[in-house]
């Protein structure tokens, strides 16, 4: 559990430390990534990829991510927070290899798309290719 605190920790201090800042900014925008393993419906659903893998602390610090998200859009309305799933990306993320996963540059495009949403985008959403995320 030591490990779960310690990743919502830097999470919420991250944002709290940047708020100054982005209350001055002509378009506020958080975005956290965040992972289908830490949404109820993407780890329930038999057609999706994430609800074949275990993963206990790491899905369990990503739905924490995304409730972070949804509860900081409504406290700092100014402020669009937005949680990205970039997908299983070709990395060495966890120490391995994964040469199945989408190139970075995919991964990139959709986190660097919800950053540039603008005044209009969405807030407090779950976004996945750039369309809602079911939790």
């Amino acid at each position: 559990m030591g490990l779960l605190r310690r990743v919502q920790a830097v999470s919420q201090r991250r944002t709290e430390a940047a708020l100054p800042l982005l209350r001055r900014s002509a378009n506020p925008i958080v975005v956290n990534l965040s992972s289908a393993l830490g949404s109820f419906t993407a780890t329930h659903d038999p057609s999706k990829p994430a609800s074949t893998v275990p993963a206990v602390v790491y899905g369990a610090s990503k739905a924490a991510v995304s409730m972070l998200t949804v509860q900081y859009a409504r406290v700092v309305p100014q402020v669009h927070f937005v949680a990205v799933e970039p997908g299983y990306t070709a990395t060495e993320f966890g120490g391995m290899p994964n040469p199945h996963g989408r190139p970075v540059e995919v991964s990139a495009a959709t986190i660097a798309a919800a950053a540039s949403a603008g005044p209009e985008g969405p807030t407090g959403v779950f976004l996945e290719d750039g369309q809602m995320l079911g939790w």
